[in-house]
């Protein structure tokens, strides 16, 4: 059975222990708030628990120090830019007057063969005219022998009036008109043959000595400029060497700077990071200490014998023309005199193995070995010009053989006296093989073939 609930005026017991379960959980609270409060603040004086360890922090003078390196380096790598450029000119100079040089002795070679060639002309002219000193000797002996035997005393008159008979007559009077006619003819041949002789034999061996002296100076001025050209390969080299050492020291200076600094920033991330994370607690710490000051006030309050009210806190091709162009690449050195040398054509820089073709329909003269080149080509054009092809890595073409305007006829090398893979390419209009050169760029352009570069 279900007793019924009393209507009338509570006991006084009743309020007294109401009072009382108020006090003890408003003073529970603030033990609660306490406890949370001596957390808050444990955890703030232990902060290593809630962070990693502390990275390495470089010091000032560390970076300071990394940062002079790298300057150092950097500016090392700047002055032998400046030295690798001035290095680069002057093998480019070397380089045209060691191509040059070789042009010259190649001419000089070719005049020289000439004048053993004239030498030996002269040679032929002398034996024929010592063989016309031997039958002008023979005819002038004839002669002596036959006035011997017939008296060389006797007048012409009495030569004749001396014969025995109309044949002998006949014979004498012949042979009075062949000396009246040609003795002195004879005798003229024979000096004039003599002459003609020491004169051709002096000549030719003016001829050959001149010629030789000057093949001989030419191959010392290539043999000059070959090794000059050498040295400044060499002293480029070492510089650039130089230069890439310092690179790599300048590239591992940043490194080492680029890490220090990487350290620093860490460093100073993981500070914020720590000091973001002690504000927050302080903050927790404080608002939690508020609160629970707030709760104990409260308590006080009630154990001063009346309800409080509670506290809150807030929160927060082929052109038409019948020519074409050589070869594809950028125009890297123009024709032209420089440091009193002709740069005879112009360089097309181009990667190795890079196609070479004809510009014109025409002949090959000259295909191998060249010197200054390395290797090169030689195409006598329909129209008489030469077009030379130098520095190439192939040939596909030889002496003799037809080629058409387009046609490759050889590959883009690094050959000879070169600094680096180009075509070397010249244009001799009037036909020579090793001279008359002029600037390939105007030719090219006037036959609808533009290479552009070299103002053209």
């Amino acid at each position: 059975m279900h007793q019924r609930r009393p209507t009338g005026p509570l006991t006084p017991w009743a309020g007294i222990r109401r009072r009382v379960t108020r006090r003890s959980s408003r003073a529970l609270r603030a033990t609660l708030a306490g406890v949370a409060v001596g957390a808050v603040l444990l955890g703030t004086a232990s902060p290593a628990g809630a962070l990693p360890p502390p990275p390495p922090n470089p010091t000032d003078s560390q970076l300071g120090a990394a940062q002079g390196s790298k300057d150092a380096a950097a500016a090392e790598v700047g002055r032998l830019l400046g030295l690798l450029a001035g290095a680069e000119a002057e093998l480019e100079r070397v380089g045209v007057q060691a191509e040059a040089a070789g042009t010259a002795y190649e001419a000089a070679k070719e005049a020289l063969e000439m004048a053993q060639a004239a030498a030996a002309q002269a040679a032929a002219d002398l034996q024929a005219a010592a063989d016309e000193v031997a039958r002008a000797e023979a005819r002038i002996a004839l002669f002596s022998r036959d006035s011997y035997m017939q008296g060389s005393t006797l007048a012409s008159s009495a030569a004749l009036l001396d014969a025995r008979g109309p044949a002998e007559l006949i014979q004498r009077a012949a042979m009075l008109d062949y000396v009246a006619q040609n003795e002195l003819d004879v005798l003229g041949t024979l000096e004039v043959a003599k002459i003609r002789q020491a004169n051709a034999e002096s000549t030719a061996r003016a001829a050959r000595d001149e010629r030789a002296a000057a093949e001989a100076s030419a191959e010392e001025t290539k043999a000059a400029a070959d090794a000059q050209l050498a040295a400044q390969q060499a002293a480029y080299a070492e510089v650039d060497a130089q230069k890439a050492a310092y690179e790599e020291q300048l590239k591992a200076a940043e490194i080492h700077l680029l890490e220090l600094q990487g350290a620093r920033n860490a460093h100073d991330q993981w500070v914020a990071q720590k000091e973001a994370e002690e504000a927050a607690a302080r903050a927790a710490a404080e608002r939690a200490a508020r609160e629970a000051e707030a709760a104990a006030a409260a308590a006080r309050a009630d154990s001063g014998g009346g309800d409080g009210s509670e506290g809150s806190s807030g929160g927060g091709g082929q052109a038409a023309s019948g020519y074409a162009k050589p070869t594809s690449g950028r125009v890297s050195s123009c024709y032209g005199w420089r440091w009193g040398a002709l740069h005879g054509g112009v360089d097309i820089a181009a990667p190795l193995g890079t196609p070479i073709y004809s510009a014109t329909d025409g002949v090959v003269r000259r295909a191998g070995p060249a010197t200054g080149f390395g290797l090169a080509v030689y195409v006598e054009g329909d129209d008489g010009s030469v077009t030379v092809y130098g520095h190439i890595n192939r040939y596909f073409v030889s002496e003799g053989e037809r080629v058409a305007a387009g046609e490759q006829i050889a590959q883009v090398g690094n050959r000879g006296q070169s600094t680096g893979p180009h075509l070397h390419f010249e244009v001799h209009p009037n036909g020579a093989m090793y001279g008359g050169q002029v600037d390939p760029v105007p030719w090219l352009n006037a036959r609808g073939i533009y290479l552009g570069g070299c103002g053209g």
